[in-house]
């Protein structure tokens, strides 16, 4: 609940800026005693700054961290793992980056049957930048775990920089899945940061098919820095909340896009 409540706050502020403790009480539905403990807590973790009566977001730059974003749009990742699992053969090399929805495909990988049996050689073979994939895919034997160097994004997991680069200019995928925080019919896949786009454009230039994976939130969303324009890809993993026109709009780009149903 609390930590629901600590997302809630930090989007509140994402989309405003800065919030007085009243107003944000008022929100979210809580006393302003809590809402200054809360304020307290994410100005310590350094996501914002403590005013007098509020507080403001710590860097124009904001960006919510991953371990405050899994709750969000959660059922929708989900159906986008399940539709990106079923697109890998055993045998497989794919690339993931980091990110909610790519860290809820390995999730998805990790569960498969076919995946988990016992045998001399790997099943399947992961190369990502991300530290937490990493470690979530390390225990399964039966999962080869390829990971970038780089300098650790604090925010994100990522790895970023020239040894990244290194390595993934050494391997070759099958099928990589690129998370974004916005897909623009014309912009293409965008991220806040430039030095993970760098990452992500060389992960989908080295992969036969690249996959660009996000909920429907995020189509015809634009973040600051560009991993590549709608070219880039094969493929667009998306779920159904994107209406006819939208998805229109990016198959008109040359992108195949599968929509991820509700279950049932």
């Amino acid at each position: 609940m609390r930590h629901e409540r600590l997302t809630a706050l930090l989007e509140l502020l994402g989309q405003r800026g800065q919030m007085g403790v009243e107003e944000a009480a008022a929100e979210l539905g809580v006393s302003a005693a809590t809402v200054r403990r809360d304020m307290d807590t994410l100005a310590e973790q350094q996501l914002l700054t403590r005013t007098r009566g509020g507080a403001v977001l710590s860097s124009v730059a904001y960006d919510l961290p991953i371990r405050y974003k899994g709750s969000q749009r959660a059922a929708e990742k989900r159906r986008i793992a399940q539709a990106a699992s079923a697109m890998v053969p055993r045998g497989s090399v794919v690339g993931l980056s980091g990110g909610t929805t790519t860290t809820e495909i390995a999730r998805t990988l990790a569960s498969r049957p076919d995946l988990a049996e016992a045998g001399p050689d790997p099943h399947l073979t992961v190369v990502t930048n991300a530290l937490n994939i990493a470690n979530e895919l390390a225990v399964r034997p039966q999962i080869k775990i390829v990971l970038t160097g780089g300098v650790a994004q604090p925010r994100s997991y990522e790895l970023v920089g020239p040894y990244s680069d290194l390595v993934l200019r050494e391997v070759t995928m099958d099928l990589a899945f690129i998370g974004v925080n916005g897909l623009d019919p014309r912009v293409g896949a965008t991220v806040p940061d430039e030095r993970e786009a760098r990452v992500n454009r060389l992960m989908a230039e080295r992969a036969t098919r690249p996959v660009v994976v996000c909920d429907s939130s995020k189509l015809g969303v634009r973040a600051f820095a560009s991993i590549g324009t709608c070219d880039l890809f094969d493929t667009l993993i998306t779920d159904d909340g994107a209406d006819e026109q939208t998805r229109r709009e990016f198959t008109d780009r040359g992108l195949r896009v599968i929509t991820a149903p509700e279950p049932g």
